[in-house]
C-alpha cells in the first residue's frame, strides 16, 4: 500500500494531507460538515483520489493508514448536545459534581456563575457503600439502590451511567460491582466508572472527568460507528487510528472506551508537527500556533518535549487526564467583530463557522468576520481563495464592515477592517502569553511556528506584539495538524494515587515500587496488544509533588534510573527546580516535607514516521514565482500600496522576498509585511524574518 492520510476536521474545515512511500505530499481543504463530519471526510478522500490520479476504489484500496483528528466530542460539550446521563455516586455526595470545588473562577465577579452540571440533580442518584482514604471497605454495596438507579435511568431513558464512589482509587470493589450489575441490567448504555477512567485522589475532578467521558462516549461511539461503517462500503482495509487529547494515537475501540480522551483531539497533533519541521534545523524548543477558521490554538514544545497538564478544562468542565496543554481562544478566519455596551471593538470568540461563514462567502452570512477584514485589506484574493474553488464577494464583505462596525464607530470601511485585525492580533497574542509568560517562559526565547489556513496571514503581527524575531511557516502550514497526526506515537496514560511523604534518601518503598510495575506491565502488554514491540516501547515515568499543605501538585518528569536507584534527593531536587521555574521560589533550604500524591506513567509505541523531504537549492531571486500586484494595505504607511504577490507553489529552497508582498498558496497566504523578508529553507519552510 502506497498512501498514508491525517484527516483533522474543524469547525469550518476538514483538512487532508496524503503522503506517498516516495515521500511527495497532496494537501486537501473540505468544507466541514457539522450535522454529519463524516460527510466532509469520505468527500475529501475522494478529491484527494482525484488528485492521484486513481479511481476511488483502487485509491482507497492503497491506503495504508488514517490518522483521524475529531472535534465531535469537543463540539458536543461547548454546543450542550452531549448524551443524557446519569450518575451513581456515594450517599452524601450527589451534590459534589455541582458544588465544584467552591472556589470562584472570577473571584470578585458575583455574577460569574458555574456552567449547570452535565448531569442535573434527579439524575444524580446515591448509593450506600463506604471505602476509607487508606483503601479500607467500611459499607459494602448495597444492591437495593443500584437497582432503584437502573429503574430511575430506563424510565428516564438515559444513554449513558457515570459511576464515581468515595475513594475508589484506592479499593475499586465496590465501584466494580456497581459498574457489572448496571452493564448486565442496561447493556445498551455507555456505562464510565471512574477507577477505569482516572484512579485518582481529588473527587470532584475525578467525577467531572467521568461525567464528561460517558456523556460524549455514545457520541464518539456513534460517530466511530458511522465512519468505519462508510469506510467498508468503499472496501477501506488499512489501518484507522484516533488522535488523541495526549498527543497520541489509539484504536477506535480503545478512545470508544475512554472517548474523554479525545475531547483535545485535532489541536493535539500541532506539537508533533512542529518537532518534525524543526528537525533539520536543530532547534527542539518553540512555539506552534494555529488560526483556523473558527478558533486559534497555541502550544509550547520544550527540549523536543511538549507542556502536558492533567488539570484542563473544556468549556468549564474539570477535565483531569492528560492532555496536551493547548490553549484555545475563539480567534479565527470566521471571528465575528461586534461592539460591547462600552463602545469598543470585540473580535469572537462567536464564530460564523462554515455555515454560514464570512460575509464574504456568499453562503447567507452578514455578519462581518476576520475574513471579510482581510479581503478588504487585500491581504487574500477574491479570485484564488481556496485555490480558485471559492469566490468571495468583496461588496458583500465591505458592507457587513460599513454596516455593523464602521458606522456605529464614526470610521470608515478600511480603518474598521484595520481596527478588526489590529484586535484579534492582540487576542491571539494574549493566548501566547498564557502559555509562556504565565508558565514562566519568555516568548522572545522561542521561534514561533505560524500554521492554519489565516495563520500566516497574522503570523509576523503577532510576533510583533510579542517582540519574536523568528517566525516560520511551515510548507504544510495550512493543514498542520492533518501533517502532524502522521508523525506520531501510540500513547497511553496512567496514574496511580499514592498520598505520602516523598522517602528519603536511598529508602526503598515497596509500595511505590509495586504501583509503578504495575502500571508498566499493564502499558506492556496493552501496547503488544495493539502490535507494538518490545523494541519499540517506551516508558515515561512522573511523579506529582507538592509541598506538604500547599493545595496544588507539580508534575515532574522523573527518568528511570533514578526510580530505580531510588535516588529521592535528586527527585526532590528536580521538584524544588520545577516549583522555582513556574511559581518563582522553592522552599529547598526550609526544609519544606515534600509530599507525593500521584504516580504516572505515559507509554509510548513508536509508529514508522514518514521521511524529511529536500528541495534542491534555487537561485535567490523569485521572479519565477511572480503572479503580479494587487492593493493591500501597509499599517505602517497608513494607505494602499501595489504589492507583488508570488506564488507559494512554486517558490524554491534559496528564494528571498522582501516585504512587502503577499505569497498565495492554494490553501493559504503568508503576508510579509514591509521591514521583513522571507526566505525558503530546503524542507519548503518559508522563514519570515525583521530586517534589522
Amino acid at each position: 500500500m502506497a498512501f498514508k492520510i491525517g484527516i483533522d476536521v474543524g469547525g469550518t474545515f476538514t483538512d487532508f494531507l496524503l503522503m506517498t512511500q516516495g515521500g511527495s505530499t497532496f494537501t486537501h481543504k473540505e468544507l466541514s460538515t457539522p450535522a454529519d463530519p463524516s460527510l466532509a471526510v469520505m468527500s475529501g478522500l475522494a478529491a484527494l483520489a482525484g488528485k492521484t490520479g486513481a479511481d476511488f476504489a483502487r485509491f482507497m484500496k492503497s491506503v495504508s493508514i488514517i490518522v483521524h483528528g475529531t472535534t465531535v466530542t469537543t463540539n458536543a460539550v461547548l454546543t450542550g448536545n452531549v448524551a443524557r446521563t446519569g450518575l451513581v455516586t456515594t450517599r452524601g455526595f450527589r451534590d459534589a459534581l455541582q458544588m465544584r470545588r467552591g472556589v470562584r473562577e472570577v473571584m470578585y465577579d458575583n455574577r460569574f456563575h458555574p456552567p449547570a452540571p452535565i448531569v442535573p440533580r434527579h439524575l444524580r442518584l446515591p448509593a450506600t457503600e463506604r471505602v476509607d482514604a487508606a483503601g479500607n471497605q467500611l459499607t459494602g454495596l448495597d444492591r437495593n439502590d443500584i437497582a432503584a438507579a437502573v429503574e430511575t435511568f430506563r424510565r428516564e431513558q438515559i444513554e449513558a451511567v457515570a459511576i464515581c464512589f468515595m475513594h475508589s482509587h484506592a479499593n475499586a470493589g465496590n465501584e466494580a460491582e456497581a459498574a457489572r450489575l448496571i452493564r448486565e441490567a442496561l447493556p445498551q448504555a455507555y456505562v464510565s466508572a471512574s477507577s477505569e477512567v482516572l484512579p485518582q485522589v481529588r473527587f470532584y475532578e475525578r467525577t467531572s472527568t467521568t461525567v464528561l467521558n460517558a456523556a460524549v462516549g455514545p457520541i464518539l461511539a456513534r460517530y466511530l460507528g458511522n465512519l468505519t461503517r462508510k469506510l467498508d462500503e468503499v472496501k477501506y482495509t488499512g489501518t484507522l487510528l484516533i488522535m488523541q487529547s495526549n498527543g497520541g494515537v489509539a484504536s477506535p475501540a480503545a478512545v470508544s472506551k475512554l472517548a474523554a480522551m479525545t475531547l483535545l483531539s485535532g489541536p493535539a497533533a500541532a506539537p508533533a508537527a512542529g518537532l518534525a519541521c524543526m528537525q533539520a534545523s536543530g532547534k527542539d524548543s518553540f512555539i506552534t500556533i494555529d488560526m483556523g477558521g473558527t478558533s486559534f490554538d497555541a502550544a509550547l514544545v520544550r527540549k523536543g518535549e511538549p507542556s502536558v497538564t492533567t488539570s484542563g478544562t473544556v468549556n468549564r468542565y474539570a477535565l483531569a487526564l492528560p492532555s496536551m496543554e493547548i490553549n484555545t481562544v475563539g480567534a479565527g478566519g470566521g471571528s465575528i467583530a461586534w461592539i460591547d455596551d462600552g463602545g469598543l471593538l470585540r473580535m469572537g470568540p462567536q464564530s460564523a463557522g462554515a455555515a454560514p461563514g464570512p460575509a464574504c462567502y456568499g453562503r447567507g452570512g452578514t455578519e462581518p468576520t476576520c475574513t471579510d477584514a482581510n479581503l478588504v485589506l487585500g491581504y487574500i484574493s477574491a479570485d484564488f481563495f481556496a485555490g480558485g474553488r471559492m469566490k468571495l464577494d468583496v461588496k458583500a464583505a465591505e458592507r457587513a464592515i460599513r454596516e455593523r462596525i464602521a458606522k456605529p464607530l464614526g470610521m470608515d470601511v478600511v480603518q474598521a477592517a484595520h481596527g478588526m485585525i489590529q484586535v484579534i492580533n492582540v487576542n491571539m497574542a494574549s493566548a501566547i502569553r498564557e502559555i509562556s509568560v504565565q508558565k514562566g517562559y519568555d516568548p522572545r526565547e522561542f521561534p514561533i511556528l505560524c500554521a492554519g489556513g489565516a495563520g500566516p496571514i497574522h503570523g509576523a503581527a503577532i510576533a510583533a506584539e510579542l517582540d519574536i524575531r523568528s517566525i516560520v511557516v511551515p510548507r504544510d502550514s495550512s493543514i498542520f495538524c492533518a501533517s502532524g497526526m502522521l508523525r506520531t506515537d501510540l500513547k497511553r496514560d496512567y496514574v496511580r494515587s499514592l498520598a505520602q511523604p516523598l522517602p528519603q534518601g536511598r529508602e526503598k518503598n515497596e509500595r511505590i515500587r509495586e504501583l509503578l510495575d504495575e502500571m508498566a506491565n499493564q502499558a506492556r502488554d496493552t501496547l503488544a496488544a495493539e502490535g507494538i514491540s518490545r523494541a519499540r516501547q517506551r516508558l515515561h515515568y512522573s511523579l506529582d509533588l507538592r509541598y506538604l499543605g500547599q493545595y496544588h501538585e507539580v508534575s515532574v518528569p522523573v527518568p528511570a534510573p533514578l526510580l530505580a536507584k531510588t535516588d529521592w534527593g535528586r527527585i526532590r531536587d528536580l521538584f524544588h527546580e520545577h516549583h522555582d521555574r513556574m511559581y518563582g521560589y522553592s522552599l529547598k533550604d526550609d526544609g519544606t516535607v515534600v509530599e507525593l500524591l500521584n504516580v504516572r506513567l505515559t507509554a509510548i509505541g513508536v509508529t514508522a514516521k514518514p521521511a524529511a523531504t529536500r528541495q534542491p537549492r534555487g537561485k535567490p531571486n523569485p521572479a519565477h514565482a511572480l503572479k503580479g500586484r494587487r492593493p493591500a494595505y501597509i499599517p505602517e504607511r497608513g494607505r494602499f500600496a501595489q504589492v507583488p504577490v508570488y506564488d507559494g507553489d512554486r517558490l524554491v529552497h534559496g528564494n528571498r522576498i522582501a516585504g512587502p508582498a503577499i505569497i498565495e498558496s492554494v490553501n493559504t497566504t503568508i503576508v510579509v509585511p514591509a521591514r521583513y523578508r522571507a526566505d525558503y529553507d530546503a524542507q519548503g519552510n518559508c522563514l519570515l524574518g525583521a530586517v534589522s
